[in-house]
C-alpha cells in the first residue's frame, strides 16, 4: 500500500486541536493498516519522526431514512505522537 492510501484524511475537531498542543495529531486511516505502516506513512508524507501510534476502530452509528434503518460507515482512527520539536503544518491558519 502507498503512503497516501494509508492516510485518508486528518480529523478536525475540538478534541484533535487540543491534542495538537501535546504534539499529537489525529488521522483517519485505512481499516487494515498496522501501526508500523501508519508511522512510516506519516514520516514519508510529512517528514517528521513518529514516536507512538494509538489506533482505534470507530463503529458506525445507527441511521434511519424514512422506513429504512442502517448504519453509517465504520472507520479506523489513529492518534500519532511526534518527536519533541517536530510539527505538522497542515493547519497553518488555525
Amino acid at each position: 500500500m502507498q503512503a497516501h492510501d494509508i492516510i485518508i484524511r486528518p480529523i478536525v475537531s475540538e478534541k484533535s486541536y487540543d491534542l495538537m498542543e501535546q504534539n499529537r495529531y489525529t488521522f483517519e486511516v485505512h481499516k487494515t493498516a498496522k501501526k508500523e505502516q501508519i508511522a512510516a506513512a506519516i514520516s514519508e508524507i510529512f517528514g517528521v519522526t513518529v514516536t507512538k501510534v494509538n489506533t482505534m476502530n470507530v463503529a458506525g452509528k445507527p441511521r434511519r431514512l424514512r422506513y429504512n434503518k442502517g448504519l453509517s460507515r465504520s472507520w479506523k482512527k489513529a492518534i500519532v505522537t511526534l518527536k519533541e520539536g517536530d510539527t505538522i503544518d497542515m493547519f497553518a491558519g488555525r
